[in-house]
C-alpha cells in the first residue's frame, strides 16, 4: 500500500527512508501523517511493501533529526545502513577535517567518521537512494580519492600493495633528495670549516658560479621529490582549505624564491640582504620526506593486528562436488558443501565436523593457549588450525558470515571509532592551518618592520620556520593510532571492543558485576546428591524429576539429566510442561502433579518445606543449588546441584581488587548458596535472588550513587543488564561475536580476559592523553619560537632546518608513542 499527498508548488527535492515497525495500512497512514506535517514538506509517499518513505520538500528535505523525531513520535523506527571507504591523499588533521564535512555535506548522510589512521570514512546513510559512488564524489570535490572499501582477501592484498607502492616511492623520492641535498649542505655549510676549501670554491668556481650549482639540484629537489607538496598543497590552497602540504610548499617556495632572485637578480633585493637558502628547502623536503617515510611504515605498523587476522582465511577450501575432492577458491564454498580438512591445514570456513577426531588450535580467535578436541557434531570455526587428525566437515557459515568476518568487521569499527575529545581535536584543527599561515605572515611583517638588519632576510626566515614546523599531522594522528593499536592487541587477547567508546566507557568504572552461573561458574552444573525426605527411593525421585527436566533448557536441567543417566534412571514422560524463568518447573508424569525449583517456587505453591530446613542449609553452605522436589503436594525430595567456579574466576577477582574495582555477584541462586560461592572467590558484595528480569534493575542499583558499572554475563539471560550497563562484557560468546547487547566481547571463557579488557583500555586512555598533550604542547611551545620569542632576551633563532625536522618527528613520536601499547602485558599495568 502506497499514500501519497503532492503539492506542485517548486521543484521538490527528497529523501528516502527505510521505516522499521510498519504492518498494516493504519501504520502507513501514521508514518505519512508523522513526516507531512514537518515544515517545508510538499510530498510524501509511504510504501508499505517496501517499508519505505519518499519526502519532499519545496527547496530542502528537514533536517534527518528532525525526520527522526517525526517517525519515532510516530511509533516507529528508521533503519540506517553504513558504508566504509578508503580515503587517499590525506596527510594531516586538516585532511580529515575537511573529508568529514564534505561527506555530512552530502543530503541523507547522518553521520561521518574519518580516520587518518586507517584512511577510512565510515559514513551512516538515512537515505536509501544514496550510493557509494555519490559519496566517493563529494570526497573528490573536497580534493581527495575513495573507493568501496571491501573486507575480502583479495581487497586486503590490494590495499597491502597499494601501501607498499607508497613506501617504495616515498624511499625513492627520499633517496634522491638526500643524496642531492647532502653535497649542497657539504659544500655551503662545511666549506667554513675545513680550512683553505672556502677560499678554494670561491678562486675555482666563484661564489656565482657556486649558486648556480645549487640552484641547478635544489630545483630538482624542489620540483623532483618535492612536487608531491605541490601536488596537495596547491589544490588545497586554490580551495581556501589549506592544509600541511600548503604550509611545506609555502615555507620551501619561499626559501627557494628568495634564493633565486639573490642568484640571477640580486640588484632587486636590498643592500645587505643578498643571501641563498638553498639549502634550507633542500634539508625542508628532505626531512619532512624522512618523517612521511617512517609515518607510513609506523601507520603500517598500527594496522598489523586487522592484518593478521586477514591472514588467518586461507585462499582455498578441499571441496565434494561431482564425485571427488577439488580446491576451489574461498568464495565458490557455499552452506552445506562438505569439506576436507587434512592435519596442520587452516579450516576454511565456519562449519560443523562430520567425521573424524582432532585437536584445533583456536588461539589465534580465542586466545585460549591450549588445542581443543574436536568430534563428530562439533561446530569449528574457520580461521583456526586442525592441529592432528583429519576431520570432514559441513561447511554452516560462508564469507561475510562467519565469525573470523565478523571479528575482523568489529575490529575494523572500533578502530575507525572516535572518542568525544576528538571532536575538540577537529575544532582546533580546522582552523590550525589558517591560523599557522596569519601568524606566518604577522611574523614576516613584525620583523620587516621592528627587526634589526637584514631586516628582510631574518623576516624570510622566521615566517618560514613559522610554516614548516606546525604540525596538524600529529594533532590528527594522536587518538586514532593509539585506538587502532589498543583494539588490535585487544582482538590478539581475544577481547573486542565494539567500538573507541567502549574502550572509554570501560576506563571509567567503579563497579564489575558479574552474573554466577556461566560466568563465575563452569556453566556445568553437576548433580551431587538426591536426598529423598519421605518414603520413596532416590532412583524414584531422581526418576520423577527428571521427567521435568528433559523439557527445560535451563543448566541445572542438563545436570538433573546427566545425574540420570550416570546412576542408569529412565525418567518417565511428562505433560504439561511449564517453565517459571528462574523459580522452577511443573507437569505431570504417571499420574502425578510434579513440581520442581527452588524453595520460594514451592512455598508460594503452597508446598511445606520445612522438613528440608537442614538440608537445604547443608547444601548452601557447601555452595550447591538446592531444587526440591514435590510430588501431587507433597514434599518428597532435595536434590543438590553443584556449579565449581571456574579455574580463573579467583585470580580475576583478585585483579579487579588490584585495579581497585568494587566486585558484585548478581545471581537468581539463594543467599546462603550465592554467599558461599562468593566467599571462597574473595567477592564483595552478592545480589542473590534476583530473577533474569530483574538483573537490569539490580544493575541500576548498583550505579544509583554515580558509580559506573559493568556488568559480565554468558549474554544468554542477560541481554537487558548487559545493555543498561555502563558498560556490558559478554564472556564465552566463542561464535556469537555479534552480540549486540554487549559494548565488549570475550571470546574465551577464562574470566581474567575481564581484567585485561579493563587495564587494556586503562593503558590506551592514558596513551592517547600523553599523545594530544605532546602534539598540542609541541605547537603551543614551537610556533611562538619559530616566531623568534627567544630573540629578544637570548638572541635564538629557530633554523628553518631545525624546524623541519622537530615537525617531522613530532608525528612520529606520536606514532611510536602508540606503538608501545603492542607491549601491552595485562601483569605490568
Amino acid at each position: 500500500m502506497t499514500t501519497s499527498h503532492t503539492s506542485a508548488a517548486g521543484k521538490d527535492r527528497g529523501i528516502t527512508l527505510s521505516i522499521d515497525g510498519m504492518g498494516c495500512a493504519s501504520c502507513v497512514g501514521r508514518v505519512d501523517e508523522a513526516l507531512r506535517n514537518l515544515p517545508g514538506v510538499v510530498d510524501v509517499q509511504v510504501n508499505l511493501a517496501t517499508e519505505q518513505a519518499t519526502v519532499r520538500g519545496k527547496e530542502a528535505v528537514p533536517p534527518l533529526d528532525a525526520l527522526r523525531r517525526a517517525v519515532e513520535g510516530a511509533g516507529y523506527g528508521l533503519r540506517q545502513r553504513t558504508v566504509v571507504l578508503d580515503v587517499t591523499g590525506m596527510s594531516c588533521a586538516s585532511c580529515v577535517s575537511r573529508v568529514q564535512q564534505a561527506l555530512e555535506a552530502v543530503p541523507g548522510v547522518e553521520s561521518a567518521a574519518v580516520n587518518l589512521a586507517t584512511g577510512q570514512a565510515r559514513v551512516v546513510l538515512l537515505d536509501e537512494r544514496l550510493t557509494e559512488a555519490d559519496l566517493a564524489r563529494a570526497v573528490q570535490a573536497a580534493g581527495y580519492e575513495a573507493v568501496p572499501h571491501r573486507d575480502d582477501t583479495e581487497s586486503g592484498d590490494r590495499e597491502r600493495s597499494r601501501r607498499a607502492r607508497e613506501l617504495r616511492r616515498l624511499r625513492r623520492a627520499l633517496i634522491l633528495a638526500a643524496a642531492l641535498t647532502l653535497p649542497v649542505v657539504v659544500l655551503d655549510m662545511g666549506a667554513p670549516l675545513v680550512p683553505g676549501l672556502q677560499a678554494w670554491l670561491e678562486q675555482g668556481i666563484g661564489t656565482r658560479g657556486l649558486h648556480v650549482l645549487f640552484f641547478v639540484l635544489a630545483s630538482v629537489v624542489q620540483f623532483g621529490p618535492g612536487l608531491r607538496f605541490y601536488r596537495k598543497g596547491w589544490p588545497a590552497l586554490v580551495r581556501g582549505a589549506p592544509d600541511m602540504n600548503s604550509l611545506v610548499m609555502l615555507g620551501t617556495s619561499a626559501a627557494y624564491g628568495y634564493s633565486v632572485v639573490a642568484t640571477f637578480l640580486p640588484g632587486v633585493l636590498p643592500q645587505g640582504t643578498v643571501h641563498v637558502y638553498y639549502e634550507a628547502a633542500m634539508v625542508i623536503v628532505t626531512l619532512i620526506l624522512v618523517g612521511r617515510y617512517l609515518e607510513a611504515r609506523a601507520r603500517g605498523a598500527t594496522s598489523e593486528a586487522i592484518r593478521r587476522l586477514m591472514q588467518l582465511r586461507p585462499r582455498t577450501a578441499r571441496v565434494w562436488r561431482d564425485g571427488g575432492w577439488v580446491e576451489l577458491d574461498l568464495e565458490r564454498v557455499q552452506p552445506g558443501d562438505r569439506i576436507q580438512v587434512r592435519p596442520g591445514e587452516r579450516i576454511p570456513v565456519d562449519a560443523r565436523v562430520l567425521e573424524g577426531e582432532s585437536h584445533v588450535d583456536e588461539s589465534m580467535i580465542t586466545g585460549e593457549p591450549l588445542p581443543v578436541s574436536k568430534s563428530a557434531g562439533d561446530e569449528v570455526v574457520g580461521g583456526t588450525v586442525n592441529a592432528q587428525g583429519g576431520l570432514t566437515l559441513e561447511a554452516a557459515r560462508v564469507g561475510g558470515d562467519t565469525v573470523l568476518a565478523q571479528i575482523i568487521r568489529m575490529v575494523e569499527a572500533a578502530q575507525a571509532s572516535r572518542l568525544p575529545i576528538q571532536a575538540v581535536v577537529d575544532r582546533v584543527t580546522r582552523y590550525f592551518v589558517p591560523a599557522v599561515m596569519a601568524v606566518a605572515g604577522v611574523t614576516f611583517v613584525v620583523w620587516l618592520l621592528f627587526g634589526p638588519e637584514p631586516a628582510l632576510t631574518l623576516a624570510l626566515v622566521n615566517a618560514v620556520a613559522v610554516l614548516i614546523i606546525a604540525c596538524p599531522c600529529a594533532m590528527g594522528l594522536a587518538t586514532p593510532t593509539s585506538i587502532m593499536v589498543g583494539t588490535g592487541k585487544g582482538a590478539q587477547m581475544g577481547v573486542l571492543f565494539r567500538g573507541g567508546d567502549a574502550l572509554q566507557a570501560l576506563r571509567d568504572v567503579d563497579v564489575v558485576a558479574l552474573d554466577k552461573t556461566g560466568t563465575l561458574t563452569r556453566g556445568r552444573p553437576e548433580l551431587t546428591a538426591v536426598t529423598p525426605l519421605g518414603d520413596q527411593t532416590e532412583d524414584r525421585v531422581l526418576a520423577l524429576a527428571g521427567a521435568l527436566e528433559a523439557r527445560s533448557e535451563h543448566p541445572l536441567a542438563r545436570a538433573v539429566e546427566r545425574g540420570c543417566r550416570e546412576r542408569g534412571v529412565t525418567p518417565p514422560e511428562a505433560e504439561g510442561f511449564e517453565a517459571v524463568a528462574g523459580q522452577g518447573v511443573k507437569g505431570r508424569a504417571q499420574g502425578q502433579d510434579l513440581l520442581l525449583g527452588s524453595p520460594r517456587f514451592l512455598s508460594a505453591a503452597g508446598v511445606d518445606t520445612q522438613a528440608a530446613g537442614e538440608t537445604l542449609q547443608a547444601v548452601s553452605d557447601r555452595g550447591g543449588t538446592p531444587l526440591l522436589l514435590a510430588v501431587d503436594g507433597r514434599l518428597e525430595a532435595v536434590l543438590a546441584v553443584t556449579d565449581p567456579p571456574k579455574d580463573s574466576a579467583r585470580e580475576a577477582v583478585q585483579g579487579l581488587h588490584r585495579l581497585g574495582l568494587r566486585v558484585v555477584m548478581v545471581t537468581g541462586d539463594n543467599p546462603r548458596t550465592a554467599r558461599a560461592v562468593a566467599d571462597e572467590l574473595g567477592i564483595d558484595q552478592v545480589r542473590a535472588g534476583v530473577l533474569p528480569e530483574g538483573k537490569a534493575q539490580a544493575v541500576a542499583d548498583l550505579g544509583a550513587d554515580g558509580a559506573k558499572v559493568a556488568f559480565v554475563g554468558d549474554g544468554i539471560n542477560d541481554a537487558p543488564a548487559l545493555a543498561g550497563a555502563h558498560v556490558g562484557i559478554a564472556i564465552g560468546s566463542g561464535t556469537d561475536v555479534a552480540m549486540e547487547s554487549a559494548s565488549v566481547v570475550l571470546m574465551s571463557e577464562d574470566l581474567r580476559n575481564v581484567v585485561h579488557a579493563i587495564a587494556l583500555s586503562r593503558a590506551t586512555l592514558r596513551n592517547i592523553r600523553q599523545n594530544l598533550f605532546w602534539a598540542f604542547a609541541y605547537n603551543a611551545t614551537l610556533l611562538p619560537l619559530a616566531a623568534g620569542a627567544l630573540y629578544p632576551a637570548f638572541g635564538i633563532l629557530l633554523s628553518p632546518m631545525f624546524a623541519a625536522a622537530a615537525m617531522s618527528l613530532s608525528s612520529v613520536s606520536v606514532l611510536a608513542n602508540a606503538l608501545r601499547l603492542k607491549r601491552f602485558r595485562p601483569a605490568a599495568d
